[in-house]
Protein backbone atom coordinates (compact mmCIF):
# COMPACT_ATOMS: atom_id res chain seq x y z
CA UNK A 1 0.00 0.00 0.00
CA UNK A 2 1.13 3.30 -0.94
CA UNK A 3 1.68 6.05 1.97
CA UNK A 4 -2.09 7.40 2.78
CA UNK A 5 -3.91 10.22 1.43
CA UNK A 6 -4.08 12.71 4.09
CA UNK A 7 -0.92 11.99 4.83
CA UNK A 8 -0.11 13.36 1.52
CA UNK A 9 -2.14 16.39 2.08
CA UNK A 10 -0.54 16.97 5.05
CA UNK A 11 3.02 17.24 3.14
CA UNK A 12 3.09 21.15 2.79
CA UNK A 13 1.49 22.09 6.09
CA UNK A 14 4.17 19.63 7.78
CA UNK A 15 7.05 20.78 6.07
CA UNK A 16 6.30 24.54 6.59
CA UNK A 17 6.51 23.13 10.40
CA UNK A 18 9.61 21.31 9.76
CA UNK A 19 11.33 24.10 8.49
CA UNK A 20 10.05 26.89 11.46
CA UNK A 21 11.30 24.01 14.08
CA UNK A 22 14.52 23.83 12.14
CA UNK A 23 15.11 28.08 11.57
CA UNK A 24 15.04 27.74 15.72
CA UNK A 25 17.19 25.34 17.04
CA UNK A 26 17.55 24.55 20.81
CA UNK A 27 19.96 22.31 22.75
CA UNK A 28 19.49 19.37 25.33
CA UNK A 29 16.96 20.80 28.15
CA UNK A 30 16.74 24.07 26.58
CA UNK A 31 13.79 23.25 24.49
CA UNK A 32 11.27 25.97 25.50
CA UNK A 33 10.07 27.31 22.47
CA UNK A 34 10.19 23.97 20.32
CA UNK A 35 8.16 22.50 23.46
CA UNK A 36 5.51 25.60 23.81
CA UNK A 37 4.88 25.13 19.47
CA UNK A 38 4.72 21.71 20.01
CA UNK A 39 2.13 21.82 22.83
CA UNK A 40 -0.15 24.80 20.85
CA UNK A 41 -0.11 22.53 17.73
CA UNK A 42 -1.66 19.50 19.77
CA UNK A 43 -4.10 21.90 21.41
CA UNK A 44 -5.21 23.08 18.28
CA UNK A 45 -5.73 19.45 17.13
CA UNK A 46 -8.04 18.34 19.66
CA UNK A 47 -5.51 16.11 21.62
CA UNK A 48 -7.55 15.45 24.63
CA UNK A 49 -4.55 15.45 27.38
CA UNK A 50 -1.65 17.45 26.86
CA UNK A 51 1.08 17.11 29.79
CA UNK A 52 4.09 19.37 29.55
CA UNK A 53 7.54 19.07 31.66
CA UNK A 54 8.05 15.66 31.81
CA UNK A 55 11.53 14.89 31.81
CA UNK A 56 11.85 18.91 32.59
CA UNK A 57 10.62 20.12 28.93
CA UNK A 58 8.97 17.29 27.59
CA UNK A 59 5.63 17.13 26.29
CA UNK A 60 3.29 14.40 26.22
CA UNK A 61 -0.15 14.33 24.30
CA UNK A 62 -2.53 11.44 25.02
CA UNK A 63 -5.51 10.94 21.66
CA UNK A 64 -8.28 8.89 22.96
CA UNK A 65 -9.84 6.68 20.24
CA UNK A 66 -13.60 5.42 19.83
CA UNK A 67 -13.57 2.43 22.38
CA UNK A 68 -11.63 1.79 25.07
CA UNK A 69 -8.35 -0.20 25.22
CA UNK A 70 -4.83 -0.06 25.23
CA UNK A 71 -2.09 3.08 25.62
CA UNK A 72 0.53 2.89 22.89
CA UNK A 73 3.53 5.43 22.64
CA UNK A 74 5.21 6.88 20.34
CA UNK A 75 8.34 8.71 20.52
CA UNK A 76 10.09 11.78 18.78
CA UNK A 77 12.89 13.85 19.52
CA UNK A 78 13.36 17.71 19.77
CA UNK A 79 16.82 19.15 20.44
CA UNK A 80 19.44 20.24 18.20
CA UNK A 81 22.96 20.16 18.21
CA UNK A 82 25.92 23.02 19.25
CA UNK A 83 26.96 23.15 15.11
CA UNK A 84 27.21 26.29 12.85
CA UNK A 85 24.98 25.33 9.63
CA UNK A 86 26.24 25.75 6.43
CA UNK A 87 23.43 24.08 4.16
CA UNK A 88 22.32 27.52 2.72
CA UNK A 89 18.76 26.56 2.95
CA UNK A 90 16.45 29.50 2.98
CA UNK A 91 15.05 27.94 6.65
CA UNK A 92 18.83 27.15 8.10
CA UNK A 93 19.39 27.97 11.72
CA UNK A 94 19.17 31.62 12.59
CA UNK A 95 21.18 30.94 16.09
CA UNK A 96 25.12 30.59 15.75
CA UNK A 97 26.54 27.44 16.86
CA UNK A 98 23.36 25.25 16.51
CA UNK A 99 21.50 23.32 14.42
CA UNK A 100 19.46 20.63 14.03
CA UNK A 101 22.02 18.21 12.60
CA UNK A 102 20.36 14.94 13.46
CA UNK A 103 16.99 15.96 11.95
CA UNK A 104 15.04 15.82 15.32
CA UNK A 105 13.43 19.03 13.61
CA UNK A 106 12.05 16.60 11.06
CA UNK A 107 10.76 13.47 13.35
CA UNK A 108 8.92 16.48 15.90
CA UNK A 109 7.42 17.47 12.42
CA UNK A 110 6.25 14.08 11.14
CA UNK A 111 5.15 13.25 14.69
CA UNK A 112 2.65 16.23 14.82
CA UNK A 113 1.34 15.36 11.68
CA UNK A 114 0.67 12.17 13.06
CA UNK A 115 -1.12 13.58 16.03
CA UNK A 116 -3.14 15.86 13.46
CA UNK A 117 -4.28 12.40 11.78
CA UNK A 118 -5.00 10.51 15.03
CA UNK A 119 -7.58 13.50 16.76
CA UNK A 120 -9.07 13.80 12.99
CA UNK A 121 -9.59 10.29 12.47
CA UNK A 122 -9.65 8.34 15.61
CA UNK A 123 -9.93 5.04 14.13
CA UNK A 124 -8.58 3.23 16.88
CA UNK A 125 -9.52 1.81 20.47
CA UNK A 126 -7.26 2.64 23.37
CA UNK A 127 -5.18 5.49 23.29
CA UNK A 128 -2.14 7.18 21.35
CA UNK A 129 0.52 8.61 23.51
CA UNK A 130 2.85 11.76 21.10
CA UNK A 131 5.56 11.50 23.09
CA UNK A 132 7.88 14.69 22.64
CA UNK A 133 11.46 14.38 24.03
CA UNK A 134 14.33 17.18 25.24
CA UNK A 135 17.77 16.16 25.35
CA UNK A 136 18.30 13.36 22.96
CA UNK A 137 21.93 14.13 22.00
CA UNK A 138 23.64 13.41 24.90
CA UNK A 139 21.32 14.41 28.05
CA UNK A 140 19.71 11.54 28.45
CA UNK A 141 16.24 12.67 28.15
CA UNK A 142 14.51 9.89 27.65
CA UNK A 143 15.49 8.82 30.96
CA UNK A 144 14.00 11.65 33.00
CA UNK A 145 10.89 11.18 31.35
CA UNK A 146 10.80 7.76 32.21
CA UNK A 147 11.74 8.54 35.90
CA UNK A 148 9.28 10.89 35.84
CA UNK A 149 6.51 8.24 35.55
CA UNK A 150 5.91 8.83 32.10
CA UNK A 151 4.45 4.90 31.36
CA UNK A 152 2.72 4.97 34.78
CA UNK A 153 0.83 7.98 34.20
CA UNK A 154 -0.03 7.01 30.63
CA UNK A 155 -0.42 3.65 31.11
CA UNK A 156 1.64 2.85 28.02
CA UNK A 157 1.89 -0.77 27.27
CA UNK A 158 3.98 -0.80 24.35
CA UNK A 159 6.48 2.22 22.93
CA UNK A 160 8.27 3.03 19.34
CA UNK A 161 10.76 5.57 17.75
CA UNK A 162 11.80 6.37 14.17
CA UNK A 163 15.07 8.43 13.26
CA UNK A 164 15.75 9.07 9.33
CA UNK A 165 18.67 7.46 7.88
CA UNK A 166 20.69 9.36 5.09
CA UNK A 167 21.90 7.49 2.49
CA UNK A 168 18.59 4.92 2.83
CA UNK A 169 16.74 5.47 0.23
CA UNK A 170 13.29 7.70 0.66
CA UNK A 171 10.01 5.48 1.10
CA UNK A 172 12.77 2.62 2.38
CA UNK A 173 12.60 1.00 6.27
CA UNK A 174 15.64 -0.65 7.94
CA UNK A 175 15.03 -2.35 11.54
CA UNK A 176 16.26 -5.52 13.09
CA UNK A 177 15.60 -7.47 16.30
CA UNK A 178 17.64 -7.09 19.29
CA UNK A 179 20.17 -4.73 19.50
CA UNK A 180 20.15 -2.01 16.88
CA UNK A 181 22.14 0.49 18.25
CA UNK A 182 25.07 0.44 21.01
CA UNK A 183 25.81 1.87 24.48
CA UNK A 184 27.80 4.31 24.50
CA UNK A 185 30.23 4.50 27.05
CA UNK A 186 32.76 7.39 28.30
CA UNK A 187 36.58 7.02 29.71
CA UNK A 188 38.80 9.74 30.79
CA UNK A 189 42.20 8.61 31.61
CA UNK A 190 45.22 10.57 33.59
CA UNK A 191 48.76 9.10 33.65
CA UNK A 192 50.24 10.58 36.34
CA UNK A 193 54.13 10.91 36.12
CA UNK A 194 57.23 12.69 37.14
CA UNK A 195 58.39 15.42 34.57
CA UNK A 196 61.82 16.53 33.46
CA UNK A 197 64.30 17.66 31.06
CA UNK A 198 63.78 16.19 28.07
CA UNK A 199 67.66 15.77 27.50
CA UNK A 200 67.44 13.65 30.72
CA UNK A 201 64.35 11.27 29.99
CA UNK A 202 65.55 8.32 32.07
CA UNK A 203 65.28 10.96 35.32
CA UNK A 204 61.44 10.94 34.27
CA UNK A 205 58.31 8.70 34.44
CA UNK A 206 57.37 10.04 31.30
CA UNK A 207 53.22 9.93 31.00
CA UNK A 208 53.64 10.62 27.22
CA UNK A 209 55.16 7.63 26.81
CA UNK A 210 53.29 5.79 28.85
CA UNK A 211 50.09 7.12 27.35
CA UNK A 212 50.91 5.95 23.82
CA UNK A 213 51.55 2.19 25.46
CA UNK A 214 47.97 2.87 26.39
CA UNK A 215 46.51 3.48 23.14
CA UNK A 216 48.26 0.60 21.46
CA UNK A 217 47.33 -1.45 23.64
CA UNK A 218 43.45 -0.79 24.48
CA UNK A 219 43.10 -1.78 20.79
CA UNK A 220 43.82 -5.30 21.72
CA UNK A 221 40.59 -5.24 23.91
CA UNK A 222 38.49 -5.77 20.55
CA UNK A 223 41.36 -8.01 18.54
CA UNK A 224 42.36 -10.18 21.49
CA UNK A 225 39.53 -10.30 24.79
CA UNK A 226 36.28 -9.85 23.24
CA UNK A 227 34.79 -12.86 20.54
CA UNK A 228 35.47 -11.62 17.19
CA UNK A 229 31.71 -12.53 16.30
CA UNK A 230 30.79 -9.95 19.22
CA UNK A 231 31.14 -6.43 18.75
CA UNK A 232 33.10 -3.67 20.53
CA UNK A 233 34.60 -0.61 19.61
CA UNK A 234 37.15 1.33 21.51
CA UNK A 235 38.52 4.43 21.06
CA UNK A 236 40.63 7.02 21.95
CA UNK A 237 39.65 10.43 20.90
CA UNK A 238 41.62 13.09 23.00
CA UNK A 239 45.45 12.98 24.49
CA UNK A 240 46.86 16.10 26.10
CA UNK A 241 50.04 16.47 27.72
CA UNK A 242 52.96 18.42 27.47
CA UNK A 243 53.41 22.64 27.03
CA UNK A 244 57.16 22.82 25.30
CA UNK A 245 59.68 21.03 23.39
CA UNK A 246 62.43 20.16 25.70
CA UNK A 247 60.34 19.46 28.71
CA UNK A 248 58.78 15.74 29.83
CA UNK A 249 55.75 16.63 31.41
CA UNK A 250 54.03 15.56 34.68
CA UNK A 251 50.75 14.33 33.17
CA UNK A 252 49.12 12.80 30.18
CA UNK A 253 45.84 12.91 29.70
CA UNK A 254 43.32 10.78 27.61
CA UNK A 255 39.95 10.48 26.74
CA UNK A 256 37.25 8.32 24.61
CA UNK A 257 34.44 6.33 24.05
CA UNK A 258 33.52 2.47 24.23
CA UNK A 259 31.17 1.26 22.33
CA UNK A 260 29.27 -2.12 22.71
CA UNK A 261 25.67 -4.16 22.07
CA UNK A 262 25.61 -6.78 24.86
CA UNK A 263 25.45 -6.12 28.66
CA UNK A 264 28.64 -8.81 29.17
CA UNK A 265 30.67 -7.20 26.51
CA UNK A 266 30.27 -3.98 27.79
CA UNK A 267 30.96 -5.51 31.74
CA UNK A 268 34.44 -7.11 29.91
CA UNK A 269 35.49 -3.87 27.80
CA UNK A 270 35.50 -1.65 31.15
CA UNK A 271 37.24 -4.55 32.85
CA UNK A 272 40.02 -4.85 30.70
CA UNK A 273 40.14 -1.09 30.47
CA UNK A 274 40.73 -0.47 33.69
CA UNK A 275 43.17 -3.61 33.66
CA UNK A 276 45.50 -2.55 31.00
CA UNK A 277 45.50 1.36 32.02
CA UNK A 278 46.30 0.63 35.36
CA UNK A 279 48.82 -2.38 34.28
CA UNK A 280 50.82 -0.71 32.02
CA UNK A 281 51.13 2.79 34.67
CA UNK A 282 52.33 0.47 37.58
CA UNK A 283 55.28 -1.26 34.81
CA UNK A 284 56.30 2.23 34.32
CA UNK A 285 56.05 3.57 38.11
CA UNK A 286 53.39 6.23 37.29
CA UNK A 287 49.79 5.91 38.53
CA UNK A 288 46.65 5.79 36.92
CA UNK A 289 43.25 7.91 37.63
CA UNK A 290 40.69 6.44 35.34
CA UNK A 291 36.98 7.96 35.14
CA UNK A 292 34.63 5.41 33.19
CA UNK A 293 30.80 6.80 32.64
CA UNK A 294 27.93 4.27 31.59
CA UNK A 295 26.02 6.31 28.86
CA UNK A 296 23.39 5.25 26.93
CA UNK A 297 22.12 1.70 26.87
CA UNK A 298 22.03 -1.10 24.02
CA UNK A 299 19.07 0.07 22.29
CA UNK A 300 17.55 -3.48 21.86
CA UNK A 301 14.11 -4.13 19.76
CA UNK A 302 11.76 -6.82 21.11
CA UNK A 303 10.92 -9.12 18.69
CA UNK A 304 7.11 -9.31 18.83
CA UNK A 305 7.18 -5.62 18.76
CA UNK A 306 9.94 -5.48 15.83
CA UNK A 307 6.84 -7.56 13.71
CA UNK A 308 4.65 -5.30 14.40
CA UNK A 309 6.74 -2.37 13.32
CA UNK A 310 7.78 -4.85 9.97
CA UNK A 311 4.15 -4.82 9.12
CA UNK A 312 3.43 -0.93 9.18
CA UNK A 313 6.06 -0.10 7.39
CA UNK A 314 5.73 -2.70 4.47
CA UNK A 315 1.86 -1.40 4.54
CA UNK A 316 3.62 2.33 3.28
CA UNK A 317 6.85 1.13 1.73
CA UNK A 318 6.34 -2.63 0.07
CA UNK A 319 8.01 -6.04 1.06
CA UNK A 320 10.75 -4.95 -1.00
CA UNK A 321 11.57 -1.29 0.80
CA UNK A 322 11.52 -2.76 4.46
CA UNK A 323 15.16 -4.13 5.70
CA UNK A 324 14.10 -6.22 9.07
CA UNK A 325 17.70 -7.56 9.45
CA UNK A 326 19.54 -4.32 8.97
CA UNK A 327 22.97 -4.19 10.19
CA UNK A 328 23.41 -3.00 14.30
CA UNK A 329 24.75 0.64 14.34
CA UNK A 330 27.74 1.32 16.66
CA UNK A 331 25.84 5.21 17.04
CA UNK A 332 24.27 5.32 20.25
CA UNK A 333 19.83 6.43 21.16
CA UNK A 334 18.55 7.63 24.64
CA UNK A 335 15.28 5.70 23.43
CA UNK A 336 16.93 2.52 24.99
CA UNK A 337 15.53 3.96 27.96
CA UNK A 338 12.27 3.56 26.94
CA UNK A 339 12.55 0.34 25.35
CA UNK A 340 13.99 -0.59 28.68
CA UNK A 341 10.68 0.00 30.83
CA UNK A 342 8.23 -1.13 27.96
CA UNK A 343 8.61 -3.67 25.24
CA UNK A 344 8.99 -2.01 21.47
CA UNK A 345 11.03 -1.11 18.63
CA UNK A 346 13.13 1.46 16.97
CA UNK A 347 12.95 1.98 13.12
CA UNK A 348 14.84 3.78 10.37
CA UNK A 349 13.54 5.64 7.67
CA UNK A 350 15.48 6.73 4.63
CA UNK A 351 16.43 10.14 4.24
CA UNK A 352 17.72 10.16 0.68
CA UNK A 353 20.95 10.75 -0.57
CA UNK A 354 22.00 13.67 1.97
CA UNK A 355 25.02 14.78 3.79
CA UNK A 356 24.89 12.93 6.79
CA UNK A 357 23.81 13.06 10.72
CA UNK A 358 25.70 15.36 12.97
CA UNK A 359 27.44 17.00 9.76
CA UNK A 360 26.78 20.79 9.17
CA UNK A 361 25.79 20.52 5.60
CA UNK A 362 23.24 18.20 6.58
CA UNK A 363 19.08 19.28 6.55
CA UNK A 364 16.19 16.54 7.06
CA UNK A 365 14.90 15.71 3.71
CA UNK A 366 11.37 16.77 3.39
CA UNK A 367 9.79 14.26 1.03
CA UNK A 368 10.25 11.78 4.12
CA UNK A 369 7.56 13.42 5.80
CA UNK A 370 4.83 11.72 4.23
CA UNK A 371 5.78 8.43 4.26
CA UNK A 372 7.24 9.08 8.24
CA UNK A 373 3.22 10.21 9.00
CA UNK A 374 1.97 7.14 7.20
CA UNK A 375 4.02 5.11 9.30
CA UNK A 376 2.95 6.29 12.62
CA UNK A 377 -0.51 6.25 11.40
CA UNK A 378 -0.40 2.62 10.53
CA UNK A 379 1.34 1.50 13.19
CA UNK A 380 -0.61 3.02 15.75
CA UNK A 381 -4.03 1.47 13.85
CA UNK A 382 -2.85 -2.07 13.63
CA UNK A 383 -1.37 -2.07 17.33
CA UNK A 384 -5.22 -0.47 18.53
CA UNK A 385 -7.32 -2.14 16.04
CA UNK A 386 -11.24 -1.93 16.53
Amino acid sequence: MPILNRAAELQDEVTEWRRFIHARPELMFSVENTAAFVEAKLRDFGVDEIVTGIGRTGVVGLIRGKGDGRTVGLRADMDALPITEISGKPWASTTAGKMHACGHDGHTAMLLGAAKYLAETRNFNGNVAVIFQPAEEGGGGGNLMVKDGMMERFAIEEVYGMHNLPGLPVGHFAIRKGAIMAATDEFSITIKGSGGHAAMPHKTIDPIAIGAQVVANLQLIASRTVDPLRSVVVSVTKFNAGFAHNVIPDEAKLAGTVRTLDPEVRDLTEQRLRQIVNGIAATHGAEAEIHYHRNYPVTFNHAAETDHAVAAARMIAGDANVNAEVDPMMGGEDFSYMLNARPGAFIFVGNGQTAGLHNAAYDFNDEVIAHGISYWVRLAEQRLAP
